[in-house]
C-alpha cells in the first residue's frame, strides 16, 4: 500500500497545487489594512523541479489570486544557484502592488554540499560566489530579499512592519539568522509586526519567550513531510516527530505562527495526502 501510494504521488501529487485561505485576525490592524491579501509560497527547491508547463499553472493559479504581498519563506534552491535560471521567466510574472518579500532558507547558502565537498562538477563558483548569485536572482525577481532586517509597509499612510531573518533552526548546526538585530530597526509604536523565518522550531525557541510584539510568524521548511493525512480537523505525518509546529496555523496567547508545506519537494520525488500548497491570507481586525 505504501508502494503504490507513493507512487501515485510521484504520478499525479508533485504539482497539485493547493489554494489554502486563512483569516488571520489582528486586533491591532490599521483600518487601511483590513482586508489586505497576502500569498505566501515557500520552498521551491528549483533543483528539484522538472516540469515547467505544470510550475506555470500554478503560478497563474497563484497571481488568479489578486494578492496585495506576496512573501516567499525561503529554500529558492537545493543546492546550487544555477538551478533557479530556467525558472526566473516564470516566477517573474509574480506581481503584488505592495510587494514581494522574501528570506533564504537552510538550502540556499549551499551548505550541504560545499561543507561537504572539497571540490564539485555541477556549480564552477565557490560557496560565497554561489551565494551571492542566489541573491542576486531575488533581485532579478523583483523580490525584497530580507537579511536580518526590517521594512515598513505603508497604505494610505498607515503602516505595518514586515520582518525577515536569515535561516535559523533549533538544531541546525549552520545559523545565519539574527533576530536581534532584525528587531533592532523596528519602531515600538508599530500595530502589528510580521516576521518571515524559514525553519518553525524558530518560533518556540526564540520568538515567543524574547519577542511578543512579533503578530504573526510565516515559515516553511518542514514540507509537512511530503507524506501523511490532512484535513480541517486532523493532521498526521512522520515530520511532526521532528517538529512540534509542521503544517497550518498555530497559536500561543495572542501569537501565531503559520507553516506552509511547500510549493515544490526535495529528494523523493512525491507528495502523498500533503500536497503543494498557496496560502491566501486574508487580515482583519476582527472576526
Amino acid at each position: 500500500i505504501p508502494l503504490v501510494a507513493l507512487t501515485r504521488g510521484f504520478v499525479s501529487n508533485l504539482y497539485n497545487y493547493q489554494i489554502k485561505h486563512v483569516d488571520l485576525i489582528l486586533p491591532n490592524l490599521p483600518k487601511s489594512f483590513n482586508g489586505v491579501t497576502v500569498a505566501q509560497i515557500s520552498d521551491i527547491h528549483a533543483g528539484s523541479l522538472y516540469n515547467s508547463n505544470a510550475v506555470k499553472k500554478g503560478i497563474d493559479l497563484l497571481l488568479a489570486q489578486k494578492p496585495d504581498m506576496i512573501f516567499f519563506t525561503g529554500d529558492l534552491v537545493n543546492d546550487f544557484a544555477q538551478e533557479m535560471d530556467a525558472y526566473l521567466p516564470l516566477f517573474n510574472k509574480l506581481t503584488a502592488s505592495l510587494g514581494i518579500f522574501s528570506i533564504l532558507g537552510n538550502h540556499d547558502y549551499g551548505d550541504y554540499h560545499f561543507n561537504r565537498f572539497h571540490f564539485n562538477n555541477k556549480c564552477t563558483l565557490t560557496k560565497e560566489q554561489n551565494l551571492l548569485h542566489v541573491k542576486e536572482t531575488h533581485r532579478k525577481l523583483g523580490w525584497q530579499l530580507l537579511l536580518n532586517e526590517s521594512r515598513e509597509i505603508s497604505l494610505n499612510n498607515e503602516k505595518i512592519t514586515l520582518i525577515g531573518v536569515e535561516n535559523w533552526g533549533a538544531n541546525n548546526p549552520y545559523n545565519y539568522g539574527d533576530l536581534d538585530l532584525a528587531m533592532s530597526s523596528v519602531d515600538p509604536s508599530s500595530p502589528v509586526n510580521l516576521l518571515l523565518s524559514h525553519d518553525p522550531s524558530h518560533w518556540r525557541a526564540e520568538i515567543l519567550p524574547k519577542y511578543p510584539m512579533i503578530d504573526v510568524t510565516f515559515s516553511g521548511h518542514t514540507h509537512g513531510g511530503q507524506f501523511g493525512f490532512s484535513n480541517s480537523e486532523y493532521q498526521w505525518s512522520p515530520i511532526q516527530y521532528a517538529y512540534r509546529e509542521w503544517a497550518g496555523l498555530y497559536q500561543e496567547k495572542h501569537q501565531s505562527l503559520y507553516v506552509n508545506v511547500g510549493f515544490g519537494y526535495l529528494d523523493y520525488p512525491s507528495r502523498v495526502g500533503i500536497l503543494p500548497e498557496i496560502t491566501i491570507f486574508h487580515l482583519k481586525s476582527k472576526v
